[in-house]
Order: structure tokens, then sequence, then C-alpha cells
């Protein structure tokens, strides 16, 4: 967002200053959730960015997609946020909840959750211990491996991941904008780019979903 705002020129640098200056990061209530407040321009910096990028070193629609995306995500994250605040989590300690409870004895290794919410190990061992501090995750041994522990989701954690679901789901998870076809589109969309990233082997899909079903 900033280097489309940059790109638009410097008189609208100014104004977005200005902006952020009076309170941008201050919440209103909308749609019954609390969200960032709007930038509110009379322009849309990444259309201008990509207008004056073209005049510069040409047509590059990869630069207008990738800075819509990082700003689609600046949105979604705000607007998820201010529902899960409340639960004292953030998406990622959600996710996490939402992983046990999907599991069949709501427990799994430190290494499998981090190997399903695709995150570094330091970052599962952060998230870990917040939600045990919350009350709403235990820590116990792994008793196939020695040195293992399992995170375990406790009465409490079942609650509030009941109770952030209902609401995450009546807001549609923030793309309320968007209906359910629209949403598998952006699905599909941006499947190729996790596939070319090795976050799983297609080829091995059909078989690992199978396997899956039966480990969680």
């Amino acid at each position: 967002m900033d280097l489309a705002v940059r790109l638009a020129g410097s008189r609208h640098v100014s104004r977005l200053s200005t902006i952020r200056t009076a309170g941008i990061t201050r919440s209103v209530r909308r749609y019954g959730w609390k969200v960032a407040k709007p930038l509110a321009l009379d322009f849309d910096p990444i259309a201008r960015a990509d207008e004056l990028w073209t005049r510069r070193w040409g047509g590059v629609p990869s630069m207008a997609a990738i800075t819509s995306i990082m700003r689609a995500h600046q949105i979604l994250l705000s607007r998820v946020d201010a529902v899960l605040k409340p639960y004292g989590l953030t998406f990622a300690r959600y996710e996490a909840l939402v992983l046990l409870t999907f599991s069949r004895t709501g427990e799994l290794s430190l290494s499998k959750v981090g190997e399903r919410l695709m995150v570094h190990p330091t970052s599962v061992t952060n998230t870990v211990d917040r939600l045990e501090r919350a009350g709403l995750v235990a820590r116990r041994p792994n008793p196939l491996d020695g040195r293992g522990v399992l995170a375990a989701i406790t009465e409490r954690g079942r609650e509030v991941v009941e109770e952030a679901t209902r609401e995450l789901m009546a807001m549609e998870f923030g793309l309320e904008e968007y209906g359910p076809e629209q949403c598998r589109q952006v699905f599909e969309l941006l499947r190729p780019l996790r596939v070319a990233a090795g976050d799983f082997d297609e080829s091995r899909g059909a078989a690992a979903e199978g396997a899956a079903e039966g480990r969680l």
C-alpha cells in the first residue's frame, strides 16, 4: 500500500500522512464488527500506481496484483482480529484452536501443529504458550516421543473456539463483499502459488486427504 501511494505522487502522500496523523488506526463500528477507519481517498492508489508504473517501466499486471493482495491482507486481518480480540485471540491462535478441535483426541504434537498451520516451530511455541496462559490449551508429554510435547485443547478452549467461530461465520470471515462462488474462485486462483511454494504435492493430494481424515 505504501508503494502504491508513493508512486501516486507526493501530494497524495502528504494527504495520507495527514489522515494517519488524524487517527487512521482508530476503529469504527461497521456491519457489526470493528474495522480500521477507511482511508477515504478520492482515487484508487493501486490503480494510480499501476498507471504510473506502466509509463515508467511498462505494464506489469503482477505489481498491481500483489499490491492488492497485500492491502487485502491488511483489511481482512484487521476485520478478523477485531472479532477475535475480545476472546484474547489472534487469528494464528484461533487457527491453532480450530486445528486441535479437528483432531480426534483434541491434541497434537507441536511439530504437527506447525506442519498443518505452515509456520515456524518458534511461532508454534509462542502460540501455544499464549493459549496455555489463557487456559485454552494444556501441555502434556507425548507418550510416543519421550522428548516431545502435545498441545491439548481444554474445555474452555472448545467453548471459546465455538463462540468465536459463530461470530466469524456471521461476518463471512471479513469477506461479506464476495459471494460463495467468488470466494471459491479466489481460493482456486491462489492455489497454484501455494503449490509452487511447496505447501503440498497435488499428485499425492487424494491419498493424503484420505490419510488425513483418518488421523484428524
